[in-house]
């Protein structure tokens, strides 16, 4: 897949003609597989390039910080799972305030057909583009007949009654509904970060040393709990794990919420690698344990409870170094 990117150099080329589709894809879910399937399957039957144009952060960041979404997955993750959809080409556009104020029939002029020769455009019945969010399915056919494109205007696909979006996803992530996000994202969730060294209690105190993965503040968490779970290194492999996502309520009255990764079956030296960590299911939420001993009865519990749900369970993927 080649990656071009707008604006700056770059080591792509302009195709000779694509079908393309637009949007932030955060999280590349079920419903933006479906609308990446119409687009590769109108390109193969056209002889033309599969491309997707997507922004280098979320546009509303930008134009409403303060009420700006988490992500589901950084801009790595994104282009990652947008290749191996087998797209042929993602735009990364800059997403900054001179692009907020672009006009809808700017973008198009400037990006589908200037960048991307487009000759289909594939997008969400309801998608909103531009300035003030004017653009939309009837202004692109609009364009389309004068510039010489197509406009396919897709309905969303429903899962369980219910439109698949990010933001639904999101709200089940909030409640710790880890298995009903994954139906929907067609994988785990799985945040990505850098092992960091915590407070050392896992190992002496506990008994039970944990990866201490630190995550940036803009990628959604799943609610705070205890979690079955999969822990992935650049080389590749993937560890069965016991995570911890909490505030460390028995240590703590005030704490910040950690992600803590026991890897079952693992001896060695994980500071300061790359991680991947994704949430299979939910095994309990966070609560405060009157002695630490009890909280040691309970994390073998939980680690057996993680032992047996994870086997047999696949644990492919990994990070790319």
């Amino acid at each position: 897949m080649d990656v071009l990117k707008v604006p700056g150099t770059d080591g792509g080329h302009r195709p000779a003609g694509s079908v393309v589709t637009i949007g932030a894809f955060d999280g590349v879910h079920l419903g933006h597989m479906a609308v990446i399937h119409r687009v590769r399957g109108l390109a193969a039957s056209r002889g033309l390039a599969s491309a997707v144009v997507t922004f280098d952060r979320h546009p509303a960041s930008v134009v409403r910080p303060g009420s700006a979404p988490q992500l589901l997955t950084d801009l790595e993750q994104r282009l990652e799972l947008l290749e191996a959809a087998g797209v042929d080409l993602t735009l990364v556009v800059t997403f900054d305030k001179a692009r907020s104020e672009e006009s809808a029939e700017d973008f198009v002029t400037e990006v589908l057909v200037g960048r991307l020769g487009a000759r289909s455009v594939v997008v969400g019945a309801d998608f909103h583009f531009g300035h003030g969010r004017k653009g939309n399915v009837a202004l692109l056919r609009e364009m389309g007949s004068e510039l010489g494109f197509e406009v396919v205007g897709l309905e969303p696909l429903v899962e369980a009654n219910a439109p698949v979006s990010s933001t639904r996803i999101r709200r089940m992530l909030a409640e710790g509904d880890v298995a009903g996000a994954a139906q929907l994202l067609g994988r785990s969730h799985a945040v990505r970060g850098v092992v960091v060294h915590g407070d050392h209690r896992g190992g002496s105190v506990l008994g039970c040393p944990t990866a201490n993965v630190k995550v940036e503040g803009e990628i959604m968490l799943p609610a705070d709990g205890i979690y079955a779970g999969w822990y992935r290194r650049t080389d590749g492999l993937a560890h069965p794990s016991a995570i911890s996502l909490g505030r460390r309520l028995t240590f703590y009255d005030e704490a910040p919420s950690l992600v803590e990764a026991h890897l079952i079956d693992f001896e060695g030296n994980l500071y300061g690698e790359a991680a991947e960590v994704s949430f299979v299911a939910r095994l309990r939420e966070e609560r405060r344990f009157d002695s630490v001993e009890e909280l040691v009865a309970q994390m073998s519990v939980d680690l057996n409870e993680a032992r047996v749900l994870l086997e047999g369970t696949p644990g492919v993927g990994g990070l790319r170094s």
